[in-house]
């Protein structure tokens, strides 16, 4: 069976995201007062095989784990689809 995997990688909320203050400062500059609290992450998305759909939850959270997310400094969370 063949799978994607929509994953969102964020910064801890409890952690500083030196990106998103520097974003929101720019939303500022440019009169969009109204936005705040802005944070910054990275989306990756996966496709690929896999025998169940719990086979491939648990191929993305090991991917998630191992690499892609630092889990001392990001949360993540993902959306698995069936591919026809």
């Amino acid at each position: 069976m063949k799978f994607k995997a929509e994953i969102d990688v964020m910064p801890l909320k409890e952690l500083l995201d030196p990106q998103g203050k520097a974003v929101g400062a720019g939303m500022k500059n440019l009169g969009l007062t109204e936005i705040h609290d802005v944070r910054i992450g990275k989306h990756i998305s996966l496709e690929f095989e896999a025998a169940t759909k719990e086979a491939a939850s648990e191929k993305v959270e090991q991917a998630c784990k191992k690499l892609l997310a630092n889990q001392i400094m990001e949360s993540y969370k993902f959306e698995l689809t069936e591919l026809n």
